[in-house]
């Protein structure tokens, strides 16, 4: 009865970190591009705009057994689609939007003269980004990474779609009221929307308290 929350726990940790590194680094990136800024932009914030199935679907397209991708990770035994791998890939791509725009938000409210002032000073730009800029736009990147796990955590269609709805396997908490509304098992149901709410809370709660 527990693998709903741990399989969910598990895959909005991991979506999290990929989204989190990912995210600050397509920021950053962005920020310091002089053409085709909102290119790149309007790309890396698409699957924000676009319906879960939408998404799911492309993702079929790319990591199902048909998909170039995803034919040859399942001959070197990592199939993706009907795995905690495909829940995972799923919840990352929902989540980095989140990230992404929180982190560019930061980065474009830097003080440039701290970043300057670190290159006369002779430092590398790795050095720059970790021990600097990130830090200084802290308060900002931590309240992406609580969006992004928060999204991660209830994502729905894109994952049902790609991962499926395995109990004990693929199975969320999100799947899991899904699933016992289907069967009409209302107690199960509230029990589970309990939980989320209860996480949900506590998530808005990291929030505010990162914001202050």
């Amino acid at each position: 009865m527990w693998s709903p929350i741990i399989i969910s726990l598990e895959v909005a940790g991991a979506a999290t970190v990929l989204a989190f590194f990912l995210g600050l680094l397509a920021a950053w990136k962005t920020v310091k591009l002089r053409r085709l800024k909102a290119v790149f932009d309007a790309l890396f914030t698409l699957p924000m705009v676009l319906p879960p199935t939408v998404i799911g679907f492309f993702l079929l397209l790319i990591f199902g057994r048909n998909g170039l991708i995803g034919n040859w990770l399942a001959d070197v035994g990592l199939p993706i689609v009907f795995s905690v791998r495909g829940a995972i890939i799923a919840a990352t791509v929902v989540a980095f939007p989140l990230m992404y725009r929180t982190a560019r938000g930061a980065f474009e409210s830097l003080d440039r003269d701290l970043v300057a002032a670190a290159r006369v000073c002779g430092a590398s730009e790795t050095l720059i980004f970790w021990q600097i800029i990130v830090p200084t736009c802290r308060p900002g990147i931590a309240s992406g990474t609580v969006l992004a796990f928060a999204r991660a955590l209830g994502e729905f269609g894109a994952t049902s779609m790609l991962a499926g709805n395995i109990p004990g396997r693929t199975q969320t908490m999100s799947l899991a009221i899904y699933s016992a509304v289907q069967s009409n098992e209302r107690g199960t149901a509230y029990a589970w929307i309990v939980v989320i709410m209860l996480i949900s809370l506590g998530t808005l709660a990291l929030i505010n308290f990162f914001e202050r």
